[in-house]
């Protein structure tokens, strides 16, 4: 009878001739030689050789050649092999005492043909006797460099006739690998009694000095057996990865062997992987119990395993030292590599502080690169407006920098807690703030140096003849309120699943206001535009019509487009499609208002403006994709002005009035007559700017405000890039545009049942065809489903773990099958009720939605 050693020996042969049909078998030490002599033969073969059969597949009779001294003999003897390569024909070539020739055998046909086989007896041993021992016990039985094939083949009948020792801890944790065995244990405690009822607790402590080194006195009780294991191997693992000896009460801790290491590095793993809140348990118990705090390591010390909670907080508050100290690539390469982390990926509210150190960094970068010193770009860009508006605008241009800056801003408004870079929060924004001063204060030069004049570029007055009615289809036309340049590159990439998109540069009408710019964008504004006088307030007048408000907009709307539609962009959002598609249905010309930014930038620069303005770029593309399946076919997407964003709210800001006869009066321009021009200020007449007015209008020339209403650190009306440059978004849906999305069905699972910070987190598991290679694209939003905007997004994802996430469109990439981990962002704090909503990012199409979640803050 064949013994579990044979069988298992006959299994591996038997799966490497039925892939490769020959087998050579070097066995320089003679490991094996029992098995052949304890292998059946049947029949004589091909070229006279044996077969042997095996027990564990009857029908698989191969050849055995067997070496005998001499390598040509052998080579004659398997030469019909080589004649009849082609047939199935299945041969063991067995070398004992022969290293093998990589680069000279005389077989090499053969194990080109077939596969050459150099097994170890101990290594296939210790597989084969991992069904009835543990490792500890299986390093005593091949300790001694004796041990042979017999011995283990002595070890494993006696095991499977019940005569041997049999590992109790087999079977109370079932046949896992030593190593997750110890995890098992370790993380939980449910296994205790019957390890001490059964007796195998000495087996355990044996296994655990065996494989780890780590001595545990007998007479130990299992529970603080698994405090001192896991005080061991934490302390190891942390130990190891440091790039200097420790001292203190580290060092007391017994150092464990290489070899120990390796295996201390497997069940931290496991732990982490399968295990992770009782890794946390244990690693947050074993620190508290050292006293390990941040302060006791050197960040330098650190290297890249995340072995205990202090550990992300100190290499943070290093990131935080390096943005302080501008150092902004180096704190990207900490923060790039400290993507996946343990730590990190448990916590959203962690993460959220890393993204803002990720944005920080992302935004010094940029600003370093624009500069404002003699080494930056703003040196070099000359007295000519054109190429600073080209400077900016341009595809890798310095709106970039507005951009990172809103992202950042929005980002730390968001946060649950305030972000504990506070000091390098400050820096960047003084960066910032200083760049934007710089930019500021160059544009006004180079504009008066050019005449108040901007060559080849489009003006605001020609976007409708020059874009909309080029356009060919149905026609959506938007109207965004303050909407800056780097607000439409953001529109642009969130609607990068169309086709044919495309962004350009506008100058808007100065003032930058909203009364002249929405009256830029209308019909006939091409033809005859100015800045008028009138009931003592400054309006627009294309032709003979005056249009101090949005009353006159409309009706010369309808006198000049009569076909044409008007709707406000809440409104439209918050309506059923087949609501729109009966009220718009034909219309070639749909005008879409939008007045989010402006209006709560003027009432609430601070904290709601943030939120909002991040809110609104994602709800205007959302609009997009509602139009889109109401067949309109082409959009245009543009703004009256844009605007200035700074935290700094300093009186210093303040700049005097031109007094004179004053007609209009913002934070950033003054309209009338007369007066004195402010130190730091800028006048032009309105014949100057090609109005035909007597009306003179004073800017300030860099960053300052005028002392009248309005929030110090959102405003518009002067001539800074920011305020001046609007975007121009164009979609143009092509006939075989794809209207649907890859099927997947998405589930929802750890949804809070309150919403109580800004930040929350939510599993997302997506399942449908496995045999889809290419990723799906998901949207993972906070939807209001009070009597609050309902319907609108007040909420979108932030981070994602487990699923590729482009935090600049929204998009999450997932397969069927995966399953991730979603970070929200709340973004208003007035709504009562949301809901958590996966969408088809293509067509705003609902794939699973949570209840209704109430919104309290604070608690």
């Amino acid at each position: 009878m064949s013994h579990a050693f044979h069988r298992y020996l006959c299994r591996q042969l038997g799966s490497r001739l039925l892939q490769h049909r020959i087998v050579v078998f070097y066995d320089p030490r003679r490991e094996f030689d029992a098995f052949f002599v304890e292998t059946p033969r049947t029949t004589s073969g091909l070229g006279g050789l044996p077969r042997i059969s095996f027990d564990t597949q009857p029908d698989l009779t191969p050849h055995l050649a067997r070496f005998e001294g001499s390598m040509f003999g052998l080579r004659a003897a398997v030469e019909p092999f080589v004649e009849v390569a082609n047939k199935p024909e299945y041969l063991i070539v067995y070398l004992p005492g022969v290293p093998r020739d990589a680069k000279g055998s005389v077989l090499m046909e053969l194990e080109r043909g077939g596969t050459c086989y150099e097994p170890q007896l101990k290594r296939l041993a210790r597989n084969a006797l991992r069904e009835f021992y543990t490792d500890g016990d299986i390093d005593e039985l091949l300790g001694s460099e004796r041990v042979a094939y017999g011995d283990i083949a002595h070890f494993l009948t006696q095991s499977e006739c019940g005569d041997g020792h049999v590992s109790m801890l087999r079977a109370i944790f079932g046949g896992a690998s030593s190593e997750e065995l110890l995890a098992k244990w370790l993380a939980k405690d449910v296994r205790d009694d019957a390890i001490t009822e059964k007796g195998a607790a000495n087996e355990l402590f044996k296994l655990v000095r065996t494989r780890l080194g780590c001595e545990l006195p007998s007479g130990t009780s299992v529970a603080v057996a698994r405090d001192s294991t896991a005080r061991y191997i934490l302390v190891n693992e942390f130990r190891s990865d440091l790039t200097k000896e420790p001292s203190g009460v580290l060092s007391m801790i017994p150092a464990a062997a290489k070899d120990a290491l390796d295996r201390i590095g497997d069940i931290t793993s496991c732990l982490r992987g399968m295990y992770p809140d009782a890794y946390a348990r244990l690693a947050d118990q074993v620190e508290a119990a050292l006293h390990l705090s941040p302060e006791d390591i050197d960040r330098a010390q650190l290297g890249s395993v995340d072995t205990f909670r202090f550990q992300e907080k100190v290499l943070l508050a290093q990131v935080g030292t390096l943005i302080s100290g501008r150092a902004y690539e180096e704190a990207l390469e900490i923060i790039s590599s400290r993507s996946v982390s343990f730590w990190i990926d448990r916590d959203v509210h962690r993460r959220a502080q890393w993204e803002a150190c990720r944005l920080m960094a992302e935004l010094g970068q940029a600003v370093e690169e624009v500069g404002s010193g003699v080494s930056g770009l703003l040196s070099k860009a000359g007295a000519d407006a054109t190429h600073w508006v080209n400077a900016y605008a341009s595809q890798t241009g310095w709106h970039r920098a507005d951009l990172l800056h809103r992202s950042l801003e929005a980002w730390v408004a968001k946060m649950a807690d305030e972000p504990e870079a506070e000091q390098a929060l400050g820096v960047v924004r003084r960066h910032h703030e200083d760049v934007l001063k710089g930019m500021a204060d160059g544009f006004s030069r180079a504009l008066v140096k050019s005449g108040w004049a901007i060559s080849h570029s489009l003006h605001q007055t020609r976007i409708y003849p020059d874009v909309v009615e080029t356009m060919v289809g149905r026609t959506a036309y938007f109207f965004v309120d303050a909407m800056r340049f780097e607000m439409g590159v953001d529109l642009a990439l969130q609607l990068d699943q169309f086709n044919n998109v495309g962004v350009r540069a506008a100058i808007a009408a100065l003032p930058s206001i909203t009364p002249l710019g929405m009256a830029a964008l209308l019909p006939g504004a091409s033809s005859e535009y100015s800045a008028v006088e009138h009931k003592g307030r400054l309006a627009a007048c294309v032709g003979d019509t005056i249009m101090p408000t949005l009353a006159e907009r409309r009706k010369h709307l309808r006198a000049t487009r009569p076909d044409a539609k008007d709707i406000d962009l809440g409104d439209l959002l918050q309506r059923s499609t087949k609501s729109l598609e009966r009220s718009l249905d034909d219309v070639p010309l749909l005008v879409v208002r939008s007045q989010s930014i402006d209006g709560l930038g003027e009432m609430d620069g601070g904290l709601l403006a943030r939120h909002i303005m991040d809110t609104v770029v994602g709800n205007i593309a959302r609009a997009v994709r509602k139009l889109a399946k109401l067949d309109f076919d082409a959009f245009v997407i543009t703004a009256d002005h844009g605007h200035q964003f700074s935290i700094r709210k300093g009186q210093d800001m303040l700049m005097d009035k031109p007094g004179g006869k004053t007609v209009d009066l913002h934070r950033r321009c003054w309209a009338g007559k007369g007066g004195q021009t402010p130190a730091g200020c800028l006048r032009v007449s309105g014949a100057e700017l090609g109005y035909d007015t007597d009306l003179e209008f004073v800017f300030p020339s860099g960053l300052g405000v005028f002392r009248t209403g309005g929030d110090l650190a959102f405003h518009h009306g002067g001539i800074s890039l920011q305020e001046l440059v609007v975007p121009v978004v164009t979609l143009r849906l092509s006939p075989d545009e794809p209207s649907d999305h890859k099927v997947a069905q998405v589930q929802l699972t750890d949804v809070p049942t309150t919403v109580t910070n800004r930040t929350i987190g939510v599993r997302v598991v997506v399942s449908g065809d496995l045999l889809q290679t290419e990723p799906l694209a998901l949207r993972a939003v906070l939807v209001s489903s009070g009597e609050v905007s309902p319907g609108e997004v007040v909420g979108q994802a932030g981070m994602a773990l487990g699923a590729q996430f482009d935090r600049t469109t929204g998009i999450l990439s997932a397969a069927p099958g995966d399953e991730f981990t979603v970070g929200l962002m709340l973004t208003r704090d007035d709504c009562e009720m949301v809901r958590v909503v996966i969408q088809n990012p293509k067509t705003d199409a609902v794939l699973v939605q949570s209840d209704e979640l109430p919104v309290k803050l604070g608690i």
